[in-house]
């Protein structure tokens, strides 16, 4: 359970702020909510409170620390399908909210984009993942935004 205030994980939205808890009739059923203000665009989302794979808390710095190790290792294979099925497939991985996943996606991206050009929504894509990552370590550690993304950044360079 989240209380308000608690930080949580959306997955494919990002880190958002519980606001309230609120109780709505679906049918013929009573439910509870979680009112979630995500911090990124401000958007206010609504996910049941009994959901198993709606929300999750923060990573902790062991999960934090195993993205960082798969964001060093650059020995792995780049997918050359064509970018629509890449996307459709980044997208799949993206949606999950596991922060391994989103650091999977932008190794790829990263690496794709170091032999080729990048479709423009790849390059959104990109930089949806690096803000996604971004934002969930910085409020996990309580670091600086910036730092973390050029550290981000510097691996790739």
């Amino acid at each position: 359970m989240f209380k308000i205030g608690d930080y949580a994980v959306c997955p494919g939205h990002g880190v958002g702020q519980v606001c309230d808890v609120e109780e709505r009739e679906v049918g013929e059923e009573k439910l509870f909510f979680y009112i979630i203000k995500i911090i990124a665009n401000g958007m206010t989302v609504m996910v049941p409170t009994n959901s198993e794979n709606g929300i999750r808390g923060l990573v902790g710095s062991d999960e934090i620390s195993k993205v960082y190790t798969l964001l060093q290792n650059h020995e792995v294979e780049v997918d050359n399908s064509t970018w629509n099925r890449r996307y459709r497939d980044y997208m799949t991985k993206i949606k999950t909210g596991s922060l391994l996943e989103i650091a999977d996606v932008l190794r790829a991206l990263f690496l794709l984009k170091a032999k080729k050009n990048l479709s423009f929504g790849e390059k959104k894509m990109l930089d949806q993942c690096r803000d996604l990552l971004v934002q969930e370590i910085a409020l996990s550690n309580g670091d600086d935004k910036k730092e973390i993304k050029t550290s981000i950044n510097d691996y790739f360079a």
